[in-house]
């Protein structure tokens, strides 16, 4: 048999060890959950950044030639177009 003593000794390690491992886990869990958080901003500064580099794009090529390419534009002009893309081919 064994004496009370090693048996409380036990459960009072185990119970301890059970704790100490939701302690644990949850301290893990929030430093996770605010690394996640801070990559989701991240890429959304990105995805930004990204969408004005391309609206930038997007006016400097309006500006330079002057050609409309939407069709629904009333000063679309199919010529144009097609000239503009017969030079850029080349």
């Amino acid at each position: 048999m064994v004496s009370s003593t090693v048996n409380v000794a036990r459960y009072t390690a185990l119970f301890a060890g059970v704790f100490y491992g939701i302690y644990h886990r949850r301290s893990l869990q929030k430093a996770h959950d605010h690394e996640k958080e801070q990559h989701a901003i991240h890429h959304r500064e990105q995805l930004i950044v990204q969408a004005k580099q391309a609206w930038h794009q997007k006016q400097e090529s309006a500006k330079g030639d002057g050609v409309v390419t939407d069709p629904e534009d009333p000063r679309f002009d199919l010529e144009k177009l097609i000239a503009k893309w017969e030079k850029e081919s080349l």
